[in-house]
């Protein structure tokens, strides 16, 4: 098994990137923020899980352990692929995906391509006693961090940076319409 790559990013495409290691390139498919943030002939480091198939090796890379365990738990459930899997990935944080599980917020999940009410309630079902979050977590008011992140994705800003701008502002802002207005103005330098 292949846990773990790294190398230089030759190229990159809409839904994997290829990495050179030792003459070698390993295409992987990743997350939408990876594929932006990697930039030809960087280095690249990436946390790996390989999905045999009868037709196929595919590899699936991940900047962190944390984004690598959550995709493994995710097609641990029956029904949901790895293509899936990493569309949930991308429609935001971890932390945000950990705390719509854990609160049984099922219109979040729904919002992948390929996951209707019933796949998402199952993940509910099935991952909601596997995450842990610590008290910090669950008060860290992810949730309107998601719905801040939404609004500025359908304004037509990369995630990425959403997430980024949302980092600087203020903490003491709690407000979902003010965290937008901040964000904008990070966004708008």
């Amino acid at each position: 098994m292949i846990s773990k790559i790294e190398g230089i990013v030759w190229n990159t495409n809409i839904k994997f990137l290829t990495a050179g290691v030792g003459g070698i390139g390993f295409k992987i498919f990743t997350t939408t923020e990876t594929i932006l943030t990697s930039v030809k002939g960087s280095k690249i480091s990436l946390y790996t899980h390989l999905v045999v198939k009868e037709d196929a090796l595919d590899l699936y890379g991940f900047l962190t352990e944390e984004e690598l365990k959550f995709f493994e738990m995710i097609i641990s459930i029956s029904g949901i692929g790895p293509k899936t899997a990493l569309n949930v990935l991308n429609i935001s944080s971890v932390l945000a995906l950990k705390i719509a599980i854990s609160n049984g917020d099922t219109n979040h999940l729904t919002k992948v391509s390929g996951i209707g009410k019933k796949i998402a309630e199952k993940m509910v079902l099935e991952l909601r006693d596997k995450i842990m979050l610590t008290d910090e977590e669950k008060t860290s008011g992810a949730k309107d961090d998601i719905d801040v992140i939404e609004a500025l994705k359908s304004l037509g800003y990369n995630p990425k940076d959403a997430r980024d701008a949302l980092r600087e502002i203020d903490s003491k802002i709690i407000k979902t319409g003010d965290k937008i207005k901040a964000t904008l103005k990070i966004l708008g330098k």
